[in-house]
């Protein structure tokens, strides 16, 4: 594919099922009637009110950007802790574009209904994870055919079910 910029929600999609990504990547969208991306959309827009939300910066589309004692702070808001991994990787693929942009920041991960955040910072470790992530995702979604369904515990409030199962 070319001129393809792996971005935050690929990341999240790939972590979760690699298929996912693959239509993702293609703009195949998903059942947007499906609730639970309506609750996510729902959530983005009712939890944390008072920040700049949904900004973005070249591919990137960050949920929350807030400054705390002079340091620029990401914020990643998931509607629970179940897929924390997922949702930190995404958080660290943030983190290492806006680094290889020349910005310095921190994350938070944001989880609204179990009033919890959690601190993330990018270290040598974790960019070493993305740059190997982002391979894998350009593997993947530059394969001409999807990967083969493949169970996993995501798969019954997938909003992409129905392709892989029905």
């Amino acid at each position: 594919m070319e001129k393809f910029h792996v971005t935050g929600t690929l990341v999240w999609y790939y972590h979760i099922c690699p298929r996912e990504a693959w239509f993702m990547a293609r703009q195949i969208v998903p059942d947007e009637d499906d609730p639970n991306i309506d609750y996510g959309r729902f959530l983005q827009e009712k939890v944390y009110q008072r920040e700049k939300k949904e900004i973005t910066i070249g591919h990137l589309k960050l949920d929350i950007m807030k400054s705390n004692s002079g340091k620029l702070v990401i914020g990643e808001i998931k509607k629970s802790s179940a897929s924390k991994e997922s949702a930190r990787m995404q958080l660290l693929f943030y983190l290492y574009e806006l680094k290889q942009m020349g910005i310095e920041a921190v994350g938070e991960l944001l989880f609204p209904e179990e009033r919890r955040k959690e601190k993330i910072e990018l270290d040598q470790q974790a960019i070493e994870e993305v740059e190997s992530l982002k391979k894998k995702i350009m593997e993947v979604v530059n394969q001409v055919f999807p990967p083969p369904a493949k169970k996993v515990r995501w798969c019954r409030n997938c909003a992409y079910n129905e392709m892989c199962w029905a």
